[in-house]
């Protein structure tokens, strides 16, 4: 798909700084959540797997360790360039556009971690990006979609902070539109240089997300509201974790 200019989310997780702010995100709560949510789907030996959006390939990894099928594919070459280090006979890699359908009519399960949606400015992306989703899918095919919970995130909204890594001192600033949630990212690089990026995803509600996949063919089935599966909580649930079904 092409744009006169890279978008938010292409500038960003293409730049080695965004790897290096979320280095710490956690391969024990990744493995957690897989088998969590492996318990629950109860998957066939065999079963072909999507990785939507997979960054450097946490879940990807874990789901492939079970013995799967596994498929990851994400926006970021650098990320991908990373993946690729731990492909195998059963993990793939590619660079692609959630956008875009990958494999029609594929994948038993196709799993989107993370937040790892509501990035665009139009919902008419997003409706694209969810009917690509489906039709990576077989008939009946299972989708799993992790995202913020937005009425915890607002409540647990921190306005500013500073992180410091490996001698970056990022100031981030939070706030939430009528729309979105925003977050500025501000530092200067090791040439000194001042750089400013910034990560928006939708305000999506579990109704929002209905309307959005039910266009798409997909019919939600289950809600959970954190990785340990627990019931969902509008307010006090820090996750909102969907599962789809193919229609």
């Amino acid at each position: 798909m092409s744009h006169q200019q890279p978008e938010w989310f292409e500038n960003w997780f293409g730049s080695p700084y965004y790897r290096m702010l979320y280095t710490h995100r956690n391969d024990i709560e990744a493995q957690t959540f897989i088998q969590n949510l492996l318990t629950f789907l109860h998957p066939t030996v065999g079963s072909k797997m999507l990785d939507i959006a997979c960054g450097e390939g946490r879940h990807s990894i874990q789901l492939a360790s079970k013995g799967f099928e596994v498929t990851g594919i994400d926006i970021s070459a650098l990320s991908i360039s990373q993946a690729k280090k731990s492909e195998k006979d059963n993990l793939q890699f590619y660079v692609h556009d959630m956008r875009l359908p990958f494999c029609f009519n594929y994948y038993d399960f196709a799993f989107n971690c993370f937040t790892s949606f509501g990035y665009f400015a139009h919902n008419r992306d997003h409706e694209q990006a969810a009917k690509s989703f489906a039709g990576n899918l077989k008939r009946k095919g299972t989708l799993i979609v992790d995202y913020l919970n937005k009425n915890y995130s607002l409540q647990h909204l921190v306005p500013a902070e500073t992180i410091v890594r490996e001698g970056i001192t990022f100031s981030i600033k939070r706030r939430m539109t009528e729309t979105h949630f925003l977050k500025e990212i501000s530092f200067s690089d090791f040439n000194g240089k001042q750089r400013i990026y910034q990560e928006r995803v939708a305000a999506f509600s579990i109704e929002n997300f209905k309307e959005i996949f039910s266009k798409a063919g997909l019919e939600m089935e289950n809600v959970f509201g954190d990785y340990q599966l627990n019931k969902y909580c509008d307010n006090d649930s820090p996750r909102l974790v969907m599962v789809f079904k193919k229609i």
